[in-house]
């Protein structure tokens, strides 16, 4: 019995010694973010669920932030925003009467949902990674949590799995796949009486089994704003998450964890529609952070019934978007809003599919590049952007123009186009590379929208 107890004790000493990071951001901080999300670039954004049978916003972020997100619908009905958002109140009062939020839930039924579509529509459309919500500030899980029982999608409305059921077509895709969790909850009453409660009986459990059930390869975490991170013990569970969750080396997290941590801590920093982000951050330590940028098609992140066509970007504007994006070391984290049915909308399909095209011809130029250091100031009027990836450089520009003039570059060994057959004439002097755009017609030009001329030997 003695040497069985010495041998446990030695056995939980040397699990000590072994965890790689301790409970506090000096430590956490000190993780290197896994390459595959910086090699990635492109990922899926899925916001679903209950919100998604009104389906309805006012169709405007002109207040600032926000009012467009149909994903809120539940939150604007409150009467503390009678006066702020009374076109949600009108709305629900005239098209569904005394009807309850809660209720909805039995008309959330995915009864067309076939997540290998879904799956597919993604992998064409170039995305390496999908992030889907599995509980928004609703409270609903797209999974069968215990912490939420009956306020989910196995227990109520769908009775199925949607989490699980869309991770394993994702992965048979060979597509990254992780998950939305709100840390807060709107309505619920434990959350609003005792928050430590909250977080010990509910959050904490929650996170921990999605991560042991699902294995993800990044959570997604949001609603952190009514509190510093020490509230949400979001050190605590991101030691575990770290050292002993069965996606330890491989899992990638943002930097949403308490209204004290944004553009601070993280696997990558966070941008939404160009809000409350930082590109090419470096953190104390001076190594580099990844950064994403999050934004619907249009104005809303859940599907909108109240959107028109004019709401919705262009796949033109989502393309240069993207290169713009990337160019400066970020990933774009593009969002679709499916009905609550279970269909992606045909316009957010288009879109998808077009820039599928796109990357198709000029992957090479996106995917597991990085910023190039030399690359002149970029602003608003921009139209030449870069990206590097070994020796190579990539000039994407967004305007097709007879000749193209690059200061500060190694001297190439060759230089092409992407997708076209044809050579590319180029001269080099002085530092300065001056690529001559070939002859070519609606049928011998590669793609729409942008091209990239990949310069070999290029960089140092």
């Amino acid at each position: 019995m003695k040497n069985y107890l010495f041998f446990l004790f030695l056995f939980f000493s040397f699990s000590r010694i072994q965890a790689q990071y301790q409970a506090n951001w000096a430590s956490l901080d000190k993780r290197q973010t896994p390459a595959w999300f910086e090699d990635a670039k492109f990922g899926i954004f899925i916001h679903w669920g209950v919100f998604s049978v009104p389906a309805w916003a006012t169709n405007s972020n002109a207040d600032g932030f926000g009012s467009g997100y149909s994903e809120w619908y539940w939150q604007r009905l409150t009467a503390k925003n009678l006066k702020i958002h009374p076109e949600f109140v009108a709305f629900h009062k005239k098209n569904y009467g005394d009807r309850s939020y809660q209720d909805f839930v039995q008309d959330f039924k995915a009864e067309l949902f076939n997540p290998d579509d879904w799956a597919n529509i993604f992998d064409k459309a170039g995305a390496k990674y999908v992030v889907l919500t599995s509980k928004h500030h609703e409270g609903f899980t797209l999974w069968p949590s215990p912490q939420s029982w009956n306020w989910n999608a196995v227990d109520v409305g769908p009775h199925r799995d949607l989490a699980g059921d869309l991770m394993a077509s994702v992965r048979a895709k060979n597509l990254k796949m992780g998950y939305y969790y709100s840390l807060y909850e709107w309505f619920n009453p434990i959350y609003k009486s005792n928050v430590t409660q909250y977080v010990e009986d509910r959050m904490l459990p929650q996170m921990k089994d999605l991560v042991t059930r699902y294995k993800p390869d990044i959570l997604w975490t949001d609603g952190e704003w009514d509190h510093p991170a020490k509230t949400w013990r979001s050190e605590e569970y991101l030691a575990w998450l770290f050292n002993e969750s069965p996606v330890k080396d491989a899992i990638v997290v943002n930097d949403r964890w308490g209204n004290d941590t944004k553009s601070k801590h993280g696997s990558f920093m966070t941008s939404e529609y160009g809000h409350g982000g930082t590109d090419n951050t470096e953190s104390t330590e001076g190594f580099h952070r990844p950064w994403e940028e999050c934004r619907g098609m249009g104005e809303s992140f859940g599907y909108n019934r109240n959107e028109n066509l004019e709401v919705y970007r262009t796949s033109e504007q989502l393309v240069h978007q993207l290169i713009d994006i990337v160019a400066k070391s970020g990933n774009l984290l593009l969002n679709i809003g499916p009905t609550a049915d279970g269909r992606i909308p045909v316009i957010m399909q288009q879109r998808l599919h077009d820039m599928g095209v796109w990357l198709k011809v000029n992957g090479e130029g996106i995917y597991g590049t990085r910023r190039w250091e030399k690359a002149p100031q970029y602003n608003k009027d921009t139209k030449l952007f870069f990206t590097k990836k070994g020796k190579n450089l990539f000039a994407i520009t967004q305007k097709w123009e007879e000749t193209l003039v690059i200061q500060n570059i190694e001297k190439p060994i060759s230089v092409s186009l992407l997708g076209f057959k044809g050579d590319v004439k180029f001269t080099y002097k002085n530092n300065t590379l001056t690529i001559l755009a070939p002859q070519v017609n609606p049928n011998t030009i590669p793609c729409n929208y942008a091209w990239t001329y990949q310069i070999v030997g290029g960089v140092k």
